[in-house]
């Protein structure tokens, strides 16, 4: 073999060996890509998130996220008199919270309040008020937005910790439809249990009004049915996502293959 012959020989096995590392390379910057981007898997063929909860938000209408900032959201009578603004305080001047008239009627025609209503299913070994036999005193919550275990008490500086949540919230329903509804459709909307759960009070604080593309529960065994629960709120009433909410949504479903929807 010439002296020429062994430098040529090395130089094509060394671009050989750069393409092959190349192309290893590639795939699994591809697999990365596509396991942290379901929505990249689409694009270039493989398969997306797919079942029920899938196939819902498929059929929702996709709108523009222009001028939507939002109130800070707690649900809690005790504290929401201090905490809540309009959202014409906060530059919409077209939101107002009451338009959902949230607590102020009884929907079930029952003789109690909708948070009464919620923290009585929502909770565990529940003591009532003697005086008041819809009022919940105490109980135990086992919260689905963070997975602990929150003690209820009824009381001026514990009340709040526990708090009740629109899964969709009202700004956000507002934003996507809501605000072209009739009063009794909002107000129907604003006390519907299907959309209310009894939560701990910080993570409510932390949603405020959030939707599933900008929020996420603390508790990843829950995301999958917080957004499944999402999206069969917004098939009943008929209100619409933006293309940011949709694709957080699917890429959180792309982990749950098949995710049911809850029942309403």
């Amino acid at each position: 073999m010439s002296s020429h012959a062994l430098p040529q020989q090395v130089a094509r096995r060394a671009a050989v060996l750069r393409v092959v590392l190349s192309c290893v390379c590639g795939l699994i910057l591809a697999f990365t890509l596509l396991r942290m981007y379901p929505s990249l898997g689409t694009i270039v063929g493989q398969e997306r998130a797919h079942g029920p909860a899938v196939t819902l938000l498929l059929t929702l209408t996709v709108r523009s996220e222009e001028n939507e900032a939002g109130s800070a959201g707690s649900e809690e009578d005790v504290v929401r008199r201090k905490e809540w603004k309009t959202a014409g305080e906060r530059g919409d001047a077209s939101y107002s919270r009451d338009a959902f008239r949230y607590q102020q009627i009884d929907a079930d025609g029952n003789g109690c309040m909708i948070r009464d209503d919620i923290l009585a299913r929502d909770l565990t070994h529940i003591q009532f008020s003697k005086q008041k036999r819809c009022q919940v005193e105490s109980g135990n919550l086992e919260d689905p937005y963070t997975g602990k275990t929150i003690a209820f008490q009824r009381g001026q500086a514990t009340s709040s910790l526990v708090q009740i949540d629109h899964v969709v919230a009202l700004h956000d329903a507002w934003n996507s439809g809501a605000k072209n509804w009739p009063v009794s459709k909002r107000t129907r909307f604003g006390n519907d249990p299907f959309n209310l759960l009894a939560v701990e009070g910080k993570a409510n604080q932390d949603k405020s009004d959030k939707h599933a593309g900008k929020w996420l529960p603390s508790n990843k065994a829950y995301q999958c049915g917080y957004v499944a629960r999402q999206i069969a709120i917004k098939a009943k009433y008929g209100l619409s996502v933006t293309a940011k909410e949709k694709q957080g949504m699917l890429r959180t479903l792309h982990y749950c293959p098949g995710q049911p929807l809850p029942r309403w």
